[in-house]
């Protein structure tokens, strides 16, 4: 049986990361990788590094501010608040703040979010 999971989330865990957005990872189980949640923000003017997941798709929800989304060669999209982007397996993404406050968004992934499965492109 699936065990029920409470977290509350820790503001205080937020990180950089070297692809230039700040993480706080709200949910990465180690004993179930079937998911994983992080809350991503990236400060205005800034374009995260080109990157991948191996074998993970990855879902965002923008909660607030406005970017620009590139996935694979050919897909841009402009993206705000409600939008949610499904990036495939394998696929080059980056996303650049074009807005004057922080661009948050929830980073859903399938499975779990590990460093083996980061892939930079730069």
């Amino acid at each position: 049986m699936d065990e029920i999971l409470h977290i509350t989330t820790d503001e205080t865990k937020e990180f950089l990361t070297e692809e230039r957005c700040h993480i706080i990872e709200l949910l990465n189980d180690t004993h179930d990788r079937s998911s994983s949640i992080a809350r991503a923000r990236v400060e205005p003017d800034v374009t995260t590094a080109w990157h991948l997941l191996k074998d993970t798709a990855e879902m965002y929800y923008i909660l607030e501010g406005e970017g620009f989304m590139e996935i694979g060669e050919n897909y841009t999209q402009k993206v705000s608040k409600g939008d949610i982007i499904k990036i495939p397996r394998n696929t080059a993404q980056r996303i650049t703040n074009t807005g004057a406050v922080d661009l948050i968004f929830l980073c859903f992934c399938v499975p779990a979010f590990g460093v083996e499965n980061y892939e930079g492109l730069e």
